[in-house]
């Protein structure tokens, strides 16, 4: 089944839990008004609204049937993520297996190396088609060794960003940043919380421990997999902000967002199967699974569908 994403930004309103269905209570607002949605519909929940309340109970339930509850700042970014403890009956022994695969660095090196590659090749989707920049993206795919030990990804970021963005209303380049205020550079930090996100609860699900990163090793990055993982799916976020930006979204509000959120149901392959984003994450950490326990190598990244418009 594919799970809801739900957001919380227009009316304030109180969120409790009813036979399983989680209320939206506007304050302002006859009972008769209020929604009402099953907690187990529900992937993720974005809480966008200061005067927004949710019950003890009700992100208890949100948490059982699996789903990810996001808050935001004052900025309206996501500043903090609650995922749910998993309830899989293997946990400890994925967690033995991961622990003990992060401990084979050769394994570690082919699956960052796997990931860079598959990352700069969908960079390389997103710039016009047959020119040099474009080539040359290509060009380095080929040049990423196990490990990536001479940052091949950074040299792809470099001509990347340079040759990737719209021009801008103010005639300047667009310098990607991630503390930037910029419209473009606020809508990609949003869909990359997004997306971090759902491969949290997915990397969660699949009964892996989230801080424990194949090549992102920070102790005080408690979604470092998350990071690993989500970098392949970038560019599938940079190219909806392009379109949002030429569409005329200069700012944070229902219209990019909506559009954002769109990509958690966007039609993406994973070997032979297509379907919707949040499933095929799914299947890409159960692939990771499958190499921490020694029965694969190859990690099932999703690429975009050529028939979808992204």
């Amino acid at each position: 089944m594919i799970k809801r994403t739900i957001e919380i930004s227009e009316q304030p309103a109180h969120l409790a839990v009813k036979l399983d269905q989680l209320l939206i209570q506007p304050f302002d607002e006859p009972v008769s008004s209020h929604a009402s949605v099953p907690c187990e519909d529900i992937g993720v929940l974005i809480l966008d609204q200061a005067r927004c309340t949710i019950s003890q109970t009700a992100l208890a339930r949100l948490a059982h049937h699996g789903a990810s509850v996001i808050v935001t700042g004052r900025n309206h970014l996501p500043s903090g993520v609650l995922v749910p403890i998993a309830d899989h009956s293997e946990v400890r022994w994925r967690v033995d297996d991961q622990i003990a695969a992060l401990q084979r660095r050769p394994l570690c090196k082919r699956l960052w190396q796997q990931i860079v590659r598959a990352k700069i090749n969908a960079q390389a989707n997103n710039l016009e088609d047959n020119t040099p920049q474009q080539g040359r993206l290509r060009a380095m795919v080929g040049e990423v060794r196990s490990g990536d030990p001479t940052n091949v990804e950074a040299q792809a970021a470099r001509l990347y960003w340079s040759n990737w963005a719209p021009p801008l209303d103010d005639g300047e380049r667009f310098r990607r940043r991630t503390d930037g205020d910029d419209p473009l550079n606020v809508m990609l930090n949003y869909g990359y919380a997004i997306m971090r996100a759902a491969l949290a609860r997915a990397i969660v699900a699949a009964g892996l421990l989230p801080m424990l990163g194949i090549h992102h090793s920070s102790r005080a990055n408690n979604f470092a997999l998350a990071d690993d993982l989500i970098e392949p799916l970038r560019p599938i976020v940079d190219r909806r902000c392009r379109r949002l930006y030429v569409a005329g979204c200069r700012s944070l509000e229902r219209t990019a967002k909506t559009g954002l959120l769109e990509l958690l149901t966007l039609r993406m392959q994973v070997s032979n199967d297509t379907g919707p984003l949040t499933v095929q994450l799914q299947r890409m950490v159960s692939s990771l699974v499958q190499c921490f326990k020694g029965e694969a190598q190859e990690l099932a990244i999703p690429l975009l569908d050529c028939s979808e418009n992204s």
